[in-house]
């Protein structure tokens, strides 16, 4: 019965070892293709150099990818996926929705910020009109989620009477992503051409801040804009504004 047992249980220590072998290559060949095709694009972004900055061989991409462009694919939606986990790991309460969507506003913002291959590998899809990431499966999945998020904190919010009750979530998460992403993927060039260096912490403040209340004042209730005679940050009369943001301390240029 030993033998039996030792001899049952052998094949499946060495299918657990393969299996990890196998997932470690392939999560080292993702890996590499993130930064080559970061730095090098779809169309320069070889086979040869990714297996050569995974220390792997070309044979092995398309035996776990199929082609460069399912590898590309891959590639997309692990950021998408990463991106989506830690949107999933901010702890919200839908029950404050104008703390929650601030939250959501700096957690996109900082995330594209902090993870400039993303935007950039963003930019390269773009660049090939979507045709790559239009075949993904899953990329349906992570946008479904983010704006599911913004979904449940407008519907609190205006069960609370503090936002609209006409916002679609699609719309909110467009400004919000689109406010984020066009700042860093045009960080340099706007640098450039504004005479101001948008990547001091100083502007990245202004910005945030400015963002923030945009996306606030665009979705609050219409009873409350106009009871609102205010200046833009005193938050002294109304809970709205009790809940504004802190007013920007980057000194406008």
């Amino acid at each position: 019965m030993a033998d039996s047992r030792s001899a049952s249980t052998k094949p499946q220590r060495r299918t657990g070892v393969r299996e990890a072998a196998a997932q470690a290559t392939r999560d080292s060949i993702l890996k590499a293709a993130t930064k080559v095709f970061a730095k090098y694009g779809y169309d320069g972004g070889s086979v040869e150099k990714i297996s050569k900055a995974a220390k792997s061989y070309d044979r092995m991409i398309y035996y776990y990818f199929g082609s460069k462009e399912g590898l590309f694919i891959a590639v997309l939606e692990g950021i998408y996926q990463r991106m989506d986990d830690a949107e999933a790991a901010i702890a919200l309460d839908a029950s404050r929705p104008v703390e929650a969507l601030t939250e959501v506003i700096r957690f996109v913002l900082g995330y594209y910020r902090k993870n400039p291959e993303f935007v950039t590998l963003l930019n390269t899809e773009n660049l090939h009109k979507g045709r790559h990431i239009s075949k993904s499966l899953r990329a349906r999945e992570y946008s479904s989620r983010a704006v599911a998020i913004i979904a449940e904190i407008l519907a609190s919010g205006a069960a609370q009477g503090l936002f609209r009750k006409d916002l679609i979530a699609r719309d909110i998460y467009l400004l919000i992503a689109s406010t984020g992403y066009f700042y860093t993927s045009n960080r340099h060039t706007l640098t450039a051409f504004l005479g101001e260096p948008l990547e001091s912490a100083e502007a990245i403040t202004h910005w945030e801040d400015f963002v923030i209340e945009t996306v606030l004042r665009t979705v609050r209730a219409d009873d409350i804009q106009e009871q609102d005679n205010t200046p833009p940050h005193d938050q002294d009369h109304t809970k709205w504004q009790k809940s504004q943001p802190a007013a920007s301390r980057a000194k406008s240029s």
